[in-house]
């Protein structure tokens, strides 16, 4: 009996995203094709390896497997990268929004580390204004910023546009259509802030700011207190927040979009994980 690579890469991301569909998309496979290496994998191992329940999980047969296919596959990232690109090795300083890093970082450094286990990643967070400055100062290699059209960072590479989405109770614009709205938004400057306050007043809707903070974990703590509602992205809306549809009384929103800058260089481990993040955010 003998694991090939794609099988336990395919295991591991159904483990890491709980999820057949999710897992698909991050080893860019298809649902039935990750599937079928799971009933191979657990062919072969004579084993059950998932509880396909309500809320899905692993068995303890699972759990077990789950370790050795983490150190698995680390060797063998480990061993192609030093003997297919032995000179990816170096430092890359990459800045990023808070609620980004939040939803999106972990995963993204975690794969590109197995990868290229040689090469430094030095990562900071901060609001999009401030890393687009200190990018204009050089002090990182790449940063992700939001912004309202791709035109605002006309030599940035555009990632992804996003749909924005009112999220928090329903019931709380029930309670408050004599009231205005609670929001519960980041400080200025910010893109998802600005959107939701233009939309509610061409909608003449009144509102307020009930709460506010950069942190993405804050924002999501106050609306699941029922503080009032926020906007987010549909990618970036935790499972356990509802999305408020227009019929509800709140007007639309602008998409909102990601762009990634780079200076121009020949660093090879800034052009490689720059490469990567393109790839494992890009829709």
């Amino acid at each position: 009996m003998s694991f090939d690579a794609l099988t336990l890469e395919c295991f591991l991301a159904v483990a890491d995203t709980g999820s057949f569909t999710r897992a698909a998309a991050k080893v860019r496979r298809t649902q039935s094709a990750v599937s079928q290496q799971m009933a191979k994998l657990e062919s072969q191992l004579g084993k059950e390896l998932f509880i396909r329940g309500k809320k899905f999980s692993l068995t303890p047969d699972g759990e077990i497997l789950l370790n050795y296919a983490r150190q698995i596959i680390k060797l063998h990232h480990e061993v192609l990268d030093r003997f297919q690109e032995p000179d990816l090795e170096g430092e890359v300083r990459f800045g990023l929004p808070e609620d980004f890093a939040s939803v999106f970082l972990s995963d993204v450094l975690t794969e590109f580390s197995r990868l290229h286990p040689r090469i430094l990643l030095n990562i900071e967070c901060d609001l999009t204004l401030n890393l687009f400055d200190r990018f204009k100062r050089k002090e990182f290699d790449l940063v992700l910023v939001k912004m309202s059209r791709p035109e605002d960072f006309p030599n940035g590479i555009n990632v992804w546009s996003e749909t924005l989405e009112w999220v928090g109770n329903k019931d709380l614009l029930a309670q408050s259509r004599e009231h205005p709205i609670p929001l519960i938004l980041s400080p200025q400057p910010c893109v998802y802030r600005s959107r939701a306050i233009k939309s509610l007043e061409k909608a003449k809707k009144k509102w307020r700011i009930v709460f506010s903070s950069h942190s993405f974990a804050s924002t999501v703590a106050a609306v699941k207190a029922g503080m009032g509602v926020t906007v987010l992205p549909r990618n970036m809306v935790p499972d356990n927040l509802d999305v408020i549809r227009k019929q509800k009384g709140l007007p639309s929103l602008d998409d909102t979009h990601i762009s990634l800058l780079k200076h121009n260089n020949n660093n090879v481990a800034v052009n490689s994980f720059e490469t990567f993040v393109i790839e494992s955010l890009h829709p």
